[in-house]
């Protein structure tokens, strides 16, 4: 049976050190790997900070992912399979911020919609995908909507904020440096500027960007190639880049902490991470990263508890209908099938009759048009029952009545895939 089948690989499994070990590749080219196999139909590529999560329309679904986490070389230890239900259960909790780091934090909905859509532009999805990914957006501004489950520190960003406030016992006073300047650094630049810090320093390889982002948010931009001269002014260094590579290394950090006394806090929340960990042994010095942010979350968990328990219900809700709109799609599909058939027979039997009388009679458009009523009026009625026992069949899981009416009308299942769709 061709269904959803996805892996995860998530904080809730892995550490930070197993996410970077991996893989880290392009999502284009992954995306293009899985759907040249003959078995996938469709497919959809997550990645974040801390989640690689794979989604594919297959009738080998669960066989195709494991060999491709093999080919990959994930750790096996921290992978979870899940089958078509659990993979739908999963998408909808993930959009509502139930299954991130940070209970409820928002960043994630925009993260589902937009691998989505690098998908959907690659031509790697198809009607169950859009059926679940849009099923998935909806539900997670429903849940946003009707409860407060996203209230308080809702991203990485404004949690490593709450875990330098918790560690220092305030911010008040102290010098914050926030080193880059995508998604990540302006979530962790808004959440100090909601605080109204007047001591945010923002870094960026590119000054523009540090200056566009300081501007916006109160904060005072610094050049790149300054850095440690500001990170030996900082109390707290937060560290945000997409680089490939170490942006702190210890010999840096050696280097600032000669002859400083005052503790130094490094929060790095990065993937891959910016801060060599070997850090952590120099003196006076205390390094966090995403695996930290465990602290944050559990204490927001015990905030949003009531909220968290109101937005499993509207997910419980809103698989049953998801699970019922693929049931009527299946019948949908058989139904769609037998009267694309049965209408072609319908067209050639009409014309054929025309062709007879007009032998015998001049036939016009009034006459044509009455034969043409008559035989969509037939072809309708005979039809009608059949397809309420269809939907019926559906509704109620009887995948035998399905398939032995797909056999007695010779209608595939499995609709063939486009290999011309990935360019």
């Amino acid at each position: 049976m061709t269904e959803i089948n996805s892996m995860v690989i998530t904080h809730s499994k892995a550490s930070i050190e197993e996410m970077e070990r991996s893989w880290n590749g392009d999502l284009e080219e992954v995306l293009r790997s899985l759907y040249s196999n003959e078995f996938v139909q469709e497919c959809v590529v997550m990645k974040t900070c801390n989640r690689i999560e794979i989604y594919v329309v297959s009738p080998k679904g669960s066989s195709v992912l494991f060999n491709f986490a093999k080919s990959m070389a994930f750790p096996l230890q921290v992978v979870e399979f899940l089958d078509h239900n659990e993979s739908l259960l999963h998408l909808l909790r993930l959009a509502c911020g139930l299954e991130s780091m940070i209970v409820g934090e928002d960043q994630i909905l925009g993260q589902i919609r937009d691998m989505y859509l690098l998908a959907k532009k690659t031509g790697t999805t198809g009607r169950m995908l859009d059926t679940a990914f849009s099923k998935a957006i909806q539900v997670g501004k429903r849940v946003r909507t009707e409860t407060e489950v996203n209230r308080g520190s809702v991203s990485i960003g404004s949690a490593a904020v709450d875990l330098a406030e918790m560690v220092l016992g305030g911010l008040e006073g102290k010098m914050i440096l926030v080193i880059g300047t995508g998604e990540m650094g302006t979530l962790v630049t808004r959440a100090l500027a909601h605080r109204e810090m007047d001591l945010v320093y923002i870094a960026n390889r590119t000054f523009e960007k540090a200056r566009d982002l300081a501007d916006s948010m109160g904060g005072h931009a610094v050049h790149f190639e300054n850095l440690a001269e500001n990170v030996r002014k900082a109390d707290v260094v937060i560290s945000a880049t997409s680089a490939p590579h170490y942006v702190l290394r210890i010999s840096l950090i050696e280097e600032i902490m000669k002859g400083r006394e005052r503790d130094l806090l490094l929060i790095d929340i990065a993937n891959p991470r910016d801060i060599e960990s070997s850090v952590a042994e120099i003196e006076h010095v205390k390094l966090y990263n995403i695996d930290n942010l465990r602290i944050i979350n559990e204490r927001n968990l015990a905030q949003r508890k009531e909220e968290a328990k109101k937005a499993e219900k509207i997910v419980d809700e809103e698989l049953c209908l998801l699970l019922k709109q693929y049931k009527q799609q299946k019948a949908d599909h058989i139904v769609s099938a037998i009267y694309a058939n049965v209408y072609n027979v319908r067209k050639q039997e009409k014309e054929r009759a025309v062709t007879k009388l007009r032998a015998y009679h001049t036939i016009g458009e009034i006459e044509n048009k009455v034969l043409d009523d008559l035989t969509h009026s037939i072809v309708n009625k005979i039809l009608a029952e059949p397809t309420k026992v269809l939907r019926n069949a559906a509704e109620m899981s009887d995948d035998e009545l399905l398939d032995v009416v797909s056999r007695l009308f010779n209608i595939d299942k499995i609709p063939e895939k486009n290999n011309n769709k990935c360019k």
